[in-house]
């Protein structure tokens, strides 16, 4: 308790389960390391032509 800031023995068990789960769930992001395929065209995906793009001066 004197590590959390947390007063109640209640609050630092929810405390730490939602620790918990939080490192579950960036334990289970890791497996998918060098399986996602990330290399996108965004502007094919948002269904954009490349006509349409603007590009600004900022001379």
């Amino acid at each position: 308790m004197l590590l959390t800031d947390v007063k109640t023995k209640t609050a630092v068990i929810i405390v730490a389960l939602k620790e918990l789960i939080r490192k579950n769930k960036i334990a289970k992001l890791k497996n998918y390391k060098g399986t996602v395929n990330l290399e996108m065209d965004v502007d094919i995906l948002r269904n954009r032509d490349a006509s349409s793009r603007c590009y600004f001066n900022m001379d």
